[in-house]
């Protein structure tokens, strides 16, 4: 198979896997990406091969043409070279080169090399550099990450699909009255429900974009792919602090802080900060009914438990050395009480969540996350910029109120 042939074979092959996505509703995934990142970097390189396929020809062409010169150079100065011999870098390539440029023409692959051409008074070496001074970089492909704090809010709720642009469910409403024992032939009590409170949360749509020069996308792909990767991440992360802390106003998400209904706890002393996310746990079940399956808390005030102390100096969590008094091994991140905990700078500092996430909330996706391209937005065909938009539509829906608690955590040392 010649240049040409693999060029276009390539080109089919991320032209069916972008057509497979498209016709399927999808976004690409990342082994997509990477795959059509890499497909983009080998067609360029055949095209690159083939343009200076095309230049060689004609340099064979036009110096097959030339008459040879026959006889040898009389006036050749003494120690100089040889009269067969070439004087210039381009007559040397020709004369080793011409025959196995001809052998090769369409090849796949093939190389063409020749000794190397040196004047008789010529010295090779980087004379002008300094050593320890950077001259020739070679580039590490792979890219230093800045800070990214792991998103996992998503993940304790339930999730559910959505066919509409809202989702409305009824919450029970408290009862009036309550059953009690009678006498024969007595008056019986008489209590009522109340009518449930019907809640409507609406998709909201959670988006931006970026973009790039064509220059940089031809230039530089993997970085592309890199950028892919962290437009995602930022959209997640914004996504999470919309979860928790969103105030529902305009097109905010109504986060799970902000929720009306959910219960309340204080811890009095950092002392008693612990024993108040235990009875945040209890109030989970006396409140709800349901059995609490998460705490999310800042680094700091996780901080603040892991390193805390009895009389003894020993740390309650284990040492870093070794458990309690020596005991057992070192847990690594050992959960608040027994429930998976989320550590995560989405909260603010001083305030805690307890709760029966997954079964207290939902949070529902319509068409999953989008990121698209185009060159077409407002000027980019003509500044040869390329725009890439990442989007997606959640509601937070929250059935059972209850079945969250917000802890005031106390300050101190």
């Amino acid at each position: 198979m010649n240049l040409k042939k693999e060029r276009e074979a390539l080109i089919k092959k991320a032209s069916e896997l972008i057509d497979a996505r498209r016709a399927a509703d999808e976004t690409l995934t990342d082994d997509d990406r990477a795959a059509l990142a890499d497909y983009k970097e080998k067609i360029d390189s055949y095209g690159k091969q083939i343009e200076q396929a095309s230049e060689d020809e004609a340099l064979i062409a036009a110096i097959s043409k030339c008459a040879p010169t026959a006889g040898g150079d009389d006036d050749a100065p003494a120690g100089g070279p040889a009269a067969d011999e070439p004087k210039s870098l381009g007559a040397h390539f020709v004369k080793h080169a011409a025959e196995r440029l001809t052998q090769v023409k369409g090849m796949s692959g093939a190389s063409v090399s020749v000794p190397e051409f040196k004047a008789a008074t010529d010295t090779h070496g980087l004379t002008s550099w300094t050593a320890g001074v950077p001259y020739l970089t070679d580039w590490d492909r792979t890219v230093v990450q800045g800070y990214r704090p792991e998103v996992t809010v998503a993940s304790l709720l339930g999730s559910g699909s959505i066919s509409g642009n809202a989702i409305s469910y009824l919450v029970e409403a408290a009862r009036a009255g309550n059953f009690e024992t009678v006498a024969e032939a007595g008056a019986k009590p008489q209590f009522s429900y109340g009518n449930p409170t019907t809640v409507t949360d609406a998709l909201k749509k959670i988006a931006g974009f970026i973009k790039l020069t064509d220059e940089f996308l031809e230039d530089a792909p993997f970085l592309k792919s890199e950028i892919d990767g962290r437009l995602l991440y930022d959209l997640a992360w914004y996504e999470e602090q919309q979860l928790l802390n969103g105030n529902g106003s305009g097109q905010n998400v109504l986060g799970l802080l902000n929720r009306s209904g959910i219960q309340t706890e204080t811890g009095a002393s950092v002392a008693d900060n612990p024993d108040a996310i235990f009875r945040a746990i209890t109030k989970v079940s006396t409140g709800s009914g349901l059995r609490a399956d998460g705490v999310v808390i800042n680094p700091t005030d996780y901080q603040s438990l892991r390193l805390a102390k009895d009389g003894n100096a020993q740390y309650y969590g284990g040492g870093f050395f070794a458990g309690q008094y020596g005991q057992g091994g070192i847990p690594e991140n050992p959960p608040l009480w027994g429930l998976r905990t989320v550590v995560t700078p989405a909260i603010a500092a001083g305030t805690a969540l307890v709760g029966a996430f997954s079964q207290s909330a939902t949070l529902y996706r319509k068409g999953g996350i989008r990121v698209e391209a185009t060159n077409s937005n407002a000027t980019d065909f003509t500044s040869n910029l390329v725009t890439i938009r990442a989007e997606e539509r959640v509601a937070l829906a929250v059935r059972r109120p209850l079945g969250l608690v917000k802890v005031t955590l106390a300050a101190g040392v």
